[in-house]
Formats: structure tokens, C-alpha cells, sequence
């Protein structure tokens, strides 16, 4: 459940990892700060680092139990941040979550769900101290930008899936796994979409408020943050488009096709009806038929039939019938 536990300086050193039961101690000491790493972690564990951060009991509360709004709360000196994640897991999305605490000397992650680990981003800020002096306000910028950076693949794996079904959004004949994935894509787009746009509002607290928190340095880091979660809900707009043009072409191709189908059908339907109705009229058992009897009768209707027949199947195929 613990991932990491890392003390640092506030020039931006790494000092080592660290137990639990030693961030106090750690705390004590002046000009440094602590970064903590949890995964799914149980009651017990929460309300140890409760103890040890001074948290706000509603913000322990939510991390105990996922699946909340993303979403910013001020709790005194300290900030509760809710971030929802995502990655692709065999060729579908799977959404988790973060919460996150931000203290002037402390930072902790909560990963719940499908959320990729955090190592990266923590390695970013160590190879950068320079950056990491400003204190726990740089690693919130390092995990969200991580958590950002990771939407755009998702969106770009799906409209690449999209040119992959081209062949059978563009078939003549109805495929429902085709329709049935586009429409999957689609929901799971309108789902991220709804993890993603929150996420602008969260950003823009932390470019503009919380100056006792975020390093106003950080601010330009922020507003490039902001920029990234605004083009990645451009791109999964247009991306839902594009499924939604692309469901709705399918369907026409293959209402044209059943409608072409239907034409053949009723142009070879009105061929047949002209010999059934001669013939039927000479099926009928009466002595006295015009020309019954004939010696070149027979042949004459047969050739009525066909000139009749042959003119219907020339007027159909002027008028593209076939």
C-alpha cells in the first residue's frame, strides 16, 4: 500500500527514504519536506498519515472511498485535490483515481484503480532540483502534468483505431461488432470527457489562488498544465465527433445498400408481373380466348411477353434500377 515514502530538502536533495512512523521525526527538522506514494492504501494506514500531516477528517474520508467528482478543497494550509485517470487497457479505457494532499511540507498521492504509478514524475523532479527547491507545490505540478500527458495517447490510439475501421464503416453491409465498437469508443470518450473538463477548473484555482501554497514561479507551469488539459478535451470533442460521423455514415451506407437491394428487387418484381398476368389470363378455362386457336398464337405471345419484359428491364436500367 505504501509505495514511497521520500524525505527531501528544500533545496531540492533528495534525503532518503523514510518510514511512516518517521515523517514526524523527519518534520522536526527545518528546510525539508516529505513526498508520500499510496496505493489503495486501508483505513488504518489514512489515518496514521491523518495523525502524522494534521488532515482535515473529510478529506480522509474521501480518500477512503473512491470514486468522487474531481474536484479542489481548501482545508486551512492545506489543499485536497481529486484528479480522475485513465489508460487503455486492452483496447478500452480504464478510469481510476487520485487524491491528492497538498501541505507547505508535504505531499501525499492516493491511487485508486486503473492509475499508472507515479515513479516517472517523481524521477522528472529529482533529475531537476533546481525546480524541486520550490518545495511540494512542483511535485503537484509534476503528477498532474503526468496524469495530463497520459489522456493524449488514449484519444490518439482511438481515432488511429478509427482510420482502422474505415474499411468496415465504409461496407456496403451492416456489421454490428463495427457499430457496437463505435459506439463503446463514443461512451468511453463521453467518460473521459467528463474526468477532463473538471480538471480545467481544478488547474485555473491553482494558476490564479493559493499563494501560500503554490511557488509563483510555478504559475507559468500551471497555465502550460491548463493548456494541455484544454487541447485534450479539444481533441476528444472532435474525436466523439468523428465517431458520431462515423456511426451515422455506416447506418447510411447500409440503409442505401438495403434500399438498392429493394430497387433490384422490385425492378425484377414488375418484369415478372407482365408474363404472370398474360399467361394468367390464358390459364383461365374458357372455349372462347382470342386467337386460342390459332396455329401462331403461342408464338406471338411469347414474343409479347419478352419485348413486353425486355422493354420494362431497359427502362429500369436507364433509370439505374440495375
Amino acid at each position: 500500500m505504501v509505495i514511497n515514502c521520500v524525505a527531501y530538502r528544500t533545496n531540492g536533495s533528495r534525503i532518503g527514504d523514510i518510514t511512516i512512523e518517521a515523517i514526524s521525526d523527519v518534520l522536526k527538522e527545518p528546510d525539508t519536506f516529505v513526498w508520500v506514494g499510496l496505493h489503495e492504501p486501508d483505513e488504518a494506514l489514512l489515518l496514521k498519515l491523518q495523525e502524522e500531516f494534521n488532515l482535515h477528517d473529510l478529506a480522509i474520508e474521501d480518500a477512503q472511498h473512491a470514486h468522487q467528482r474531481t474536484k479542489i478543497e481548501a482545508y486551512g494550509d492545506s489543499l485536497f485535490i481529486v484528479a480522475q485517470t485513465a489508460q487503455l487497457v486492452g483496447g478500452n479505457i480504464a478510469f481510476g483515481e487520485t487524491q491528492i494532499f497538498l501541505g507547505q511540507r508535504y505531499f501525499m498521492t492516493v491511487r485508486h484503480g486503473a492509475s499508472l504509478s507515479y515513479a516517472p514524475a517523481r524521477r522528472s523532479c529529482e533529475q531537476t532540483p533546481e525546480l524541486l527547491a520550490m518545495g511540494p507545490s512542483y511535485a503537484l505540478y509534476a503528477v498532474l502534468d503526468f496524469i495530463v500527458d497520459n489522456f493524449l495517447p488514449i484519444v490518439r490510439d482511438f481515432r488511429q483505431e478509427v482510420h482502422e475501421l474505415e474499411n468496415d464503416i465504409f461496407a456496403e453491409t451492416y456489421n454490428r461488432q463495427t457499430i457496437k465498437r463505435l459506439y463503446d469508443m463514443q461512451r468511453e470518450l463521453m467518460t473521459l470527457r467528463l474526468a477532463v473538463v473538471p480538471l480545467q477548473d481544478v488547474v485555473a484555482q491553482l494558476v490564479r489562488l493559493h499563494p501560500h501554497l503554490i511557488h509563483e514561479e510555478l504559475r507559468a507551469y500551471f497555465r502550460d498544465i491548463y493548456d494541455h488539459v484544454f487541447r485534450v478535451n479539444e481533441s476528444i470533442s472532435a474525436m466523439r465527433e468523428m465517431l458520431g460521423a462515423a456511426i451515422s455514415v455506416n447506418l447510411a451506407l447500409v440503409t442505401f445498400g438495403q434500399n438498392e437491394v429493394m430497387k433490384k428487387l422490385a425492378g425484377w418484381a414488375a418484369m415478372l408481373a407482365a408474363p404472370t398476368l398474360i399467361t394468367s389470363w390464358y390459364g383461365m378455362n374458357f372455349a372462347h380466348m382470342p386467337e386460342l386457336d390459332k396455329p401462331w398464337a403461342y408464338p406471338a405471345i411469347t414474343c409479347l411477353v419478352a419485348c413486353i419484359v425486355g422493354g420494362i428491364f431497359i427502362a429500369l436500367k436507364r433509370n439505374r434500377w440495375f
